[in-house]
């Protein structure tokens, strides 16, 4: 591999296997049931900051992938995307999905549609837990420019994209609370449980 190539991924050869859940089953609905699926991972920390999860969407049809994630030097190998590049790229590529499906769907005509985006992050990380302050972060803002060029009307492209934010999982999850539960297994042992 050149230094210049990140290693992102690989079709994996078998599904997530957690052990802390048991993955639901797909149910294709019933019209006018609405469709309800998960994306489920496991995750294993390698050397360093490197690590290795596989991750599927339990709708049949899509294969599991084995993905690669690290951190720059010296604390990681830059060898893979960080975290946060995949958050970004999650949130933005679920957007874009749903504007090309509606607009397909609909016969909406585009020339051309291009999804720029800025997430901003802050983290006392590498400035305050040397000395002895508990680490923090946060997601600040999430700021997505969606540029189309069309020849259809204005309005038709404007509902366009209130109909593809409306519908994008991702753009829901970052703009309502929604419940979330953590569980910390320690030696076998459940020793914390909380969620919110």
């Amino acid at each position: 591999m050149s230094s210049n190539e990140y290693r992102v991924g690989d079709r994996a050869v078998s599904a997530p296997e957690p052990s802390e859940f048991e993955p639901s089953p797909f149910t294709k609905p019933r019209p006018p049931e609405a469709l309800r699926f998960e994306v489920n991972l496991t995750a294993v920390a390698n050397t360093k900051q490197s690590k290795t999860g596989t991750v599927q969407v339990n709708i049949p049809g899509f294969s599991p992938v084995t993905l690669y994630c690290d951190e720059q030097p010296p604390v990681g190998g830059d060898a893979a995307p960080p975290p946060l590049a995949f958050f970004t790229a999650g949130i933005g590529f679920c957007l874009m999905t749903h504007l090309t499906d509606i607009l397909t769907a609909r016969k909406i005509e585009v020339t051309s549609l291009r999804l720029e985006q800025r997430v901003r992050f802050m983290t006392n990380l590498g400035t305050m837990r040397e000395f002895g302050h508990q680490t923090e972060g946060q997601c600040e803002m999430v700021e997505t420019h969606v540029i189309i060029d069309s020849p259809e009307p204005a309005e038709k492209i404007q509902a366009l994209l209130d109909e593809a934010e409306g519908s994008c999982m991702a753009h829901h999850a970052l703009r309502n609370p929604i419940p979330w539960s953590t569980r910390l297994v320690y030696n076998g042992n459940e020793i914390d449980s909380r969620e919110g």
